[in-house]
């Protein structure tokens, strides 16, 4: 065991142990997203294989497998566009259709392959060979290419999202995946540190094989992160994003109940008057905020209505979105029952949790907006 051997084998075990278990829960309960984030464990892991075998005394991959298509960059990116898609829509499925995003993985695998079964002379012939030499250049270029596409549309899609639930569930803290933000930039923090050591490596001479340790010491952290994140993430049933597309742009929610129209659909400049006494009623008679996973969807089914008529109709009349609407009720109730000495023994997220908060961090955030004042303060 050395400072070198330990970190990497624990990474690269822990990734393995994490693709296994999400592949696992992923067939059972038939979540695709678990199914996209083991491949996304088993990709970090792959990328800390040589040198976790090598600082191990472990000479397999050279001796035996030198030369085999073992390196799994270009695949990487749109594997975690993937999960992004099946995370915050399960209804997405993977279809033949989406296959050409791994066209140039499937390139890279063929010719190396291809290379590999003719055997090491042929191996050690076609890396001595300049059309090895532009190949490489063109698979740099690749992959670079490949992380700045990908990772761009998981930003723009993620932002899509993130406004997207905001007008349709009253609770977005447990479905908001900063952390899956977080990753693509620590990914992206890391590639940079990667090429600046790359290109100190060849400014400075080849440097010891111990000098590139810190790229995968970083990619370790980056394991840690995404496996307990993401295995611990909460799995929303409900959670439907349709991506915005240019000749219908309309998010919407697939699967919901499905009623007759009741009025027109969401044109700019109708009137949706007549749904304000409706939501009002519903609201202070059956008093649903108090619901800690009230979702638009929700609401539409006790309206007998569609979702984009009664987002609408919310916006219209009430200037808010959903979730600062529902959230608005609960911060009024919280005040009353902060009134109320019968609460008395109740501590200041007990309230909170009672009057349809799921975290401290939404009520903060809630209540500072539409009081002013922090709940401390208002006590």
């Amino acid at each position: 065991m050395s400072i070198y051997q330990t970190p990497l084998q624990f990474g690269y075990f822990l990734a393995l142990l994490f693709a296994v278990l999400l592949w696992y829960r992923g067939w059972r309960e038939e979540r695709l997203s678990d199914t996209f984030l083991g491949w996304v464990m088993f990709l970090l892991a792959m990328e800390i294989q040589d040198y976790t075998f090598g600082f191990s005394g472990i000479n397999v991959l050279w001796e035996k497998f030198d030369g085999f298509p073992r390196y799994f960059h270009l695949a990487f990116a749109p594997t975690i566009y993937f999960y992004l898609k099946a995370q915050i829509n399960r209804d997405f499925r993977f279809k033949a259709e989406h296959l050409w995003h791994y066209l140039f993985y499937a390139i890279y695998f063929l010719i190396n392959f291809s290379v590999f079964v003719q055997g090491k002379k042929a191996v050690d012939t076609f890396r001595s060979s300049e059309l090895s030499y532009w190949l490489g250049w063109l698979e740099s270029i690749a992959i670079w290419s490949s992380y700045i596409y990908y990772f761009y549309q998981s930003l723009r899609l993620y932002s899509e999202y993130r406004r997207w639930a905001e007008t349709q569930f009253s609770d977005t803290e447990t479905i908001s995946f900063v952390w899956l933000r977080n990753f693509i930039y620590l990914i992206i923090a890391g590639e940079v540190f990667k090429l600046s050591w790359s290109i100190a490596d060849r400014a400075l001479g080849d440097l010891p094989f111990e000098q590139d340790w810190w790229w995968h010491l970083l990619t370790v952290v980056i394991i840690c992160y995404v496996g307990i994140k993401g295995y611990s993430q909460h799995q929303p049933t409900k959670l439907a994003f349709k991506e915005q597309l240019p000749e219908n742009k309309e998010l919407s929610l697939e699967n919901e109940p499905q009623f007759p129209p009741v009025s027109s659909p969401p044109i700019p400049g109708n009137d949706y008057s007549e749904w304000k006494p409706k939501i009002e009623q519903l609201f202070k008679e059956q008093r649903i905020y108090l619901e800690p996973e009230l979702s638009l969807s929700d609401l539409s089914t006790k309206l007998k209505t569609n979702t984009s008529v009664l987002s609408a109709a919310i916006n219209q009349n009430f200037g808010r979105n959903f979730n600062d609407f529902v959230n608005e009720y609960r911060v009024e109730e919280v005040k009353r029952q902060l009134k109320d000495p019968a609460n008395a023994h109740l501590s200041l997220l007990g309230v909170a949790l009672e009057c349809g908060f799921n975290s401290k961090s939404t009520f903060n955030r809630a209540f500072k907006k539409f009081t002013g004042q922090s709940p401390k303060e208002f006590v």
